[in-house]
């Protein structure tokens, strides 16, 4: 919930979101569905595609992942656009940097959660294994990919698209270890044995 609300911030911006955002709200545009839909329908293909380059069987329980992000997606989007509508440039930068915000971090509190992520958060995963190199690195890849799929699909590409190319691997990056820490603690909070002395014995 946290990740889709920034997501469809960077929507409601309209300057642009994230290479597949953008992907999605262009097929929603051209074919038709809602960008919801579009959420999951790419996701399953995803699926194939990360198992391919796993050499593992398909990851289904991703599919309820992104069934509920891309349900989440349209609730924000219905929500959004009855409570705020940015239209000038300042309010849109800033619904924009929130979203951005947010994005990082739902995604760093979801994928640390271990919890069948998204396709596309997978793949990331998968390159960041594959390459040996880091979250940033595999997070940037990633958005180029689907920068390309955007623009022939006439997605909404702006400054928001480069901003988010440009950001969106540092603020997980930075989110990541944040959220780690937090876990670990509350892990070893809720692990700790508790000790009770019975007067009565």
């Amino acid at each position: 919930m946290i990740l889709t609300l920034g997501i469809s911030l960077t929507i409601l911006s309209d300057l642009g979101t994230s290479p597949f955002d953008a992907l999605l709200v262009g097929l929603s545009i051209k074919v038709g569905l809602t960008v919801g839909s579009w959420e999951v329908i790419l996701a399953f293909m995803m699926i194939f595609c990360n198992a391919f380059l796993k050499r593992q069987r398909p990851e289904f329980l991703g599919l309820l992942t992104a069934f509920i992000t891309g349900l989440a997606i349209d609730i924000w989007l219905f929500i959004l656009h009855l409570l705020m509508n940015p239209e000038h440039w300042f309010s849109k930068l800033v619904c924009l940097g929130i979203g951005l915000i947010v994005i990082g971090l739902g995604t760093a509190i979801y994928l640390q959660t271990n919890f069948a992520p998204i396709p596309v958060d997978r793949l990331m995963l998968i390159i960041r294994d594959l390459t040996k190199m880091n979250i940033l690195f595999s997070k940037t890849l990633i958005y180029l990919l689907f920068l390309t799929m955007a623009i022939i699909f006439n997605g909404p590409i702006g400054i928001g698209t480069l901003l988010t190319v440009c950001l969106g691997g540092p603020i997980l990056h930075y989110f990541m270890p944040i959220i780690e820490r937090v876990l670990s603690n509350f892990t070893i909070k809720n692990s700790k044995p508790s000790f009770r002395i019975d007067l009565d014995e």
